[in-house]
């Protein structure tokens, strides 16, 4: 069943007139998850407190696992990579090179303080991302994320290609989202990825459904995906080396 997050009004949340540009950060070489998590929680302070533009910051992390605040000790099936507690939503989920992060760290107090429409919002910008490359990305009402139908696995079977998972302090969210574009699809056997235990629902990525997809490709898509859902203006674009 679709989620009924779907019906909701994704009027774009449009920055307040004046508002500084959205800083978009690219990072050529993995970050570290402890790293990025103080990256970010900083950032959220400086947004909030007026003292830092909005910021996008794609990136990827070298393989571990997550655990949100919804995680169970029993889904980390096999200790292969680090497992770090984190104070997003969600379970339990997989990181590493070829998956395309997205942290998004957005002043909703400013924009539209509206928690459940921002996450759909977020689903929303999967969806027109992925259907950028014909992929016809859908939402679920018992799964979070975004899923793509495979038919050609057997009857009702569906696997997972993004994941969601965000947080707010003083109304400034942080975390974000995760794409799989050529992650090494593996590396999730070692967990229950998001504690959905089904067979019928697995994981992919781009490359996985036959697409020749890099990751700047990917961050082009994301990029005009979050000016249609986000009401982008003239954001800039910064590299890293972080």
């Amino acid at each position: 069943m679709v989620n009924d997050r779907q019906t909701l009004d994704l009027t774009p949340f449009a920055q307040a007139t004046g508002a500084a540009a959205v800083e978009w950060r690219v990072s050529d070489a993995p970050v570290g998850y402890p790293e990025s998590v103080a990256a970010m929680e900083s950032r959220a302070a400086a947004i909030a407190a007026g003292e830092a533009p909005e910021l996008v910051w794609l990136l990827e992390h070298p393989p571990l696992y997550t655990s949100g605040t919804s995680g169970k000790a029993g889904d980390l099936l096999d200790a292969r990579f680090p497992l770090y507690e984190t104070g997003r939503g969600g379970q339990v989920t997989y990181h590493g090179p070829g998956q395309r992060v997205a942290y998004v760290m957005l002043d909703l107090k400013a924009r539209r303080p509206d928690v459940r429409a921002y996450v759909a919002g977020l689903e929303e910008m999967i969806i027109r991302t992925l259907a950028a490359f014909n992929v016809r990305g859908e939402r679920r009402e018992d799964r979070v994320g975004v899923w793509v139908a495979r038919p050609d696995k057997g009857p009702g079977h569906e696997d997972k290609i993004a994941a969601i998972g965000v947080r707010l302090r003083r109304w400034v969210s942080f975390h974000g989202i995760a794409i799989n574009v050529e992650p090494d699809l593996s590396h999730f056997e070692s967990i229950v990825p998001c504690g959905v235990v089904d067979p019928r629902y697995g994981v992919t990525s781009l490359v996985d459904l036959g697409l020749p997809v890099g990751m700047t490709d990917v961050d082009i898509a994301l990029r005009q995906a979050f000016a249609e859902v986000f009401g982008e203006a003239d954001a800039r674009m910064a590299e890293t080396t972080a």
